[in-house]
């Protein structure tokens, strides 16, 4: 069939382009994830999304074909805190590793998920490789305290060639926006997501209410979803889709974070990671401000609480 009927719609540039409804973007999406298109038209699908932008029931449905379609895990006994890490390190460490691990330390099960999308970042998996954890080769059930992290190709090959196509064409897509927002878990979940630029605000918002999300939105740092540890963000809470803002974004840039290596390869922040871990460097406040607020939605999403969801 194609998607060139949909290119039509969103390929007459920032004026004249129409949106697609949540059903025309969930078509679109999963003719790409199922190889059923041209590389060409995923370059003009990719190029058209990149200036018309993205709206909430776009979002929406391209999130229905991606879940429709993932290798979905195994419902854990807790809420699975999902953490999507696809940014790495570019100027400072990368700390979701420690987000993870100190969560766990809470009793939660944990899933990082992510790929490689920049050449010169460092990744969270691969810290978690060095801190001894291993990539899942499958997707399978995460118990209560423990960090497991599973490669985007592994729960779905097409999203990863589609991620990867930013290689070809020097742009992000909608799937680089998509990832941060899925939810692999075939149970009750907490993703935990991120937004480098303001004006993805808006929509992140009415997408998660379109889902009915239980989720912690915050600007991450480098576009991770750990929190800048300089920093007191905004936090924004969705339970079940239900926003409730948590925290304002608060004033000024630490000029010191104690212990935190200047440098960002992986033996320096799996070094970083474990002096936390193990008390001989303090869980820099913003982390632990964040950690609460996870642990608290994770608490509501659990099933029979109120407003409990998926």
């Amino acid at each position: 069939m194609g998607i060139s009927q949909y290119i039509k719609e969103i390929g007459r540039g920032p004026r004249g382009a129409r949106p697609l409804t949540r059903a025309q973007a969930a078509d679109l999406l999963g003719q790409v994830l199922d190889g059923g298109v041209t590389d060409l038209e995923i370059g003009a699908f990719c190029l058209a999304m990149r200036i018309k932008g993205e709206t909430a029931p776009e979002m929406a449905g391209f999130l229905d074909a991606t879940h429709q379609r993932l290798a979905r895990l195994p419902a854990s006994d807790r809420p699975l805190v999902v953490l999507p890490s696809y940014n790495g390190a570019r100027k400072l460490p990368v700390l979701t590793p420690l987000l993870a691990l100190l969560l766990a330390r809470e009793g939660l099960p944990v899933l990082l998920h992510g790929m490689r999308t920049e050449a010169r970042r460092v990744l969270a998996s691969d810290v978690l490789v060095a801190l001894g954890t291993p990539a899942l080769t499958a997707p399978e059930k995460i118990a209560n305290g423990c960090v497991a992290h599973i490669a985007t190709g592994t729960l779905h090959p097409g999203l990863a060639r589609l991620l990867a196509a930013r290689e070809v064409i020097g742009l992000r897509n909608p799937g680089h926006s998509l990832v941060k927002l899925i939810n692999p878990c075939a149970g009750a979940a907490v993703v935990v997501s991120s937004y480098t630029h303001p004006e993805y605000f808006d929509m992140l918002h009415a997408t998660f209410g379109l889902l009915g999300t239980t989720a912690l939105l915050s600007r991450g740092l480098e576009g991770e979803s750990a929190a800048d540890p300089r920093r007191s963000p905004r936090y924004d809470a969705f339970v079940a889709g239900t926003h409730q803002l948590l925290d304002e974004q608060q004033p000024g840039t630490a000029s010191e974070v104690p212990g935190l290596p200047s440098a960002i390869d992986v033996d320096s922040t799996a070094r970083y990671t474990r002096d936390v871990l193990e008390g001989r460097l303090p869980v820099p406040a913003a982390l632990a401000q964040q950690m609460q607020h996870i642990v608290r939605l994770a608490q509501l999403a659990a099933p029979g609480q109120p407003g409990a969801a998926a």
